[in-house]
């Protein structure tokens, strides 16, 4: 087991190298930078940032492999005996500049604890407008590696869980269009090819996206609803992500663990879209909705 998750950590560090060279590219102006720490406890990482470009206002893939003793509470919730763990993965946040393109994330990761060993992650898709087609495109891509995978994983639960996982219960609204989301997959030889070919696959889901968006004008308007529906994301990352709660309970690197946090927000006080304005089309699509028309 030990073997299947050193492998997983080398697939997560290329991984890594690859998206940051296929989003650089898709930007065109600004390349990512690269941190390396060490976390005291032990293990470390290296967080990849791309700030200020012509299509990313803040983009951040980090990976880490990281190891020590779970706190009582935390270790009493996962599978395995004991509390010493290892974790490794990657994640990425991607903030567009244009409120056109979604923010998107995704994040794969691998754990041990004791003798069980799981894989997690999942990607999905937060736009700011309503377009039908940029998340059929990004359903269809995801269902089509879960269906190349299948018995191992299932589109349609995994697409279930993403809706129920990235909810804002005190907004009582879908942080957006959805994914896939799982969570505790048995560690495998398929679960892990699984994994891989979601990795690989994820900038084919979101890029023809953003290249689509892209070229569309926008003002100040579009531009102060992004800001406003950018608060409902920073919401979501402080008060309900687990990967939030489990960095700052295994004392994760900060800078790290809030590089999902966008560069500029807003709250406004008790604002209300426009009826009938595409604003509020917007609202009306964050719940689960089957995308693929499948069930």
């Amino acid at each position: 087991m030990s073997d299947l998750f050193d492998r997983a950590a080398k697939f997560f560090a290329e991984l890594q190298s690859d998206l940051c060279r296929a989003l650089a590219d898709t930007d065109g102006a600004k390349e990512f930078g690269a941190d390396a720490w060490q976390r005291p406890d032990g293990g470390g990482g290296i967080a990849r940032v791309l700030e200020g470009g012509a299509v990313f206002e803040k983009a951040g893939v980090n990976w880490s492999s990281v190891d020590g003793e779970l706190p009582a509470d935390l270790a009493e919730q996962m599978p395995g005996q004991g509390r010493a763990f290892r974790a490794c993965g990657v994640s990425l946040v991607l903030h567009p500049r244009s409120p056109m393109v979604p923010t998107t994330h995704a994040n794969f990761r691998c754990l041990t604890k004791g003798d069980a060993v799981w894989f997690g992650g999942g990607a999905d898709l937060t736009p700011y407008y309503f377009f039908r087609d940029d998340a059929v495109h990004f359903h269809r891509t995801l269902a089509e590696v879960c269906d190349r995978h299948a018995p191992v994983a299932d589109y349609d639960l995994m697409k279930a869980a993403c809706d129920e996982y990235f909810f804002l219960p005190h907004r009582n609204e879908t942080r957006g269009t959805g994914g896939v989301f799982f969570d505790y997959l048995d560690g495998s030889e398929a679960a892990l090819a699984f994994v891989e070919d979601l990795g690989r696959t994820f900038p084919h889901a979101y890029i023809p996206i953003v290249a689509r968006r892209q070229p569309s004008p926008y003002g100040e308007t579009e531009r102060t609803w992004q800001l406003r529906r950018r608060s409902r994301y920073v919401e979501f990352n402080l008060l309900c992500d687990r990967g939030t709660i489990f960095g700052l309970k295994t004392n994760g690197r900060i800078e790290s663990i809030l590089m999902s946090l966008p560069p500029l927000v807003r709250w406004d006080y008790d604002v209300m879209a426009q009826p009938g304005s595409p604003e509020a089309e917007l609202l009306t699509h964050l719940r689960a909705i089957d995308w693929l028309g499948r069930r």
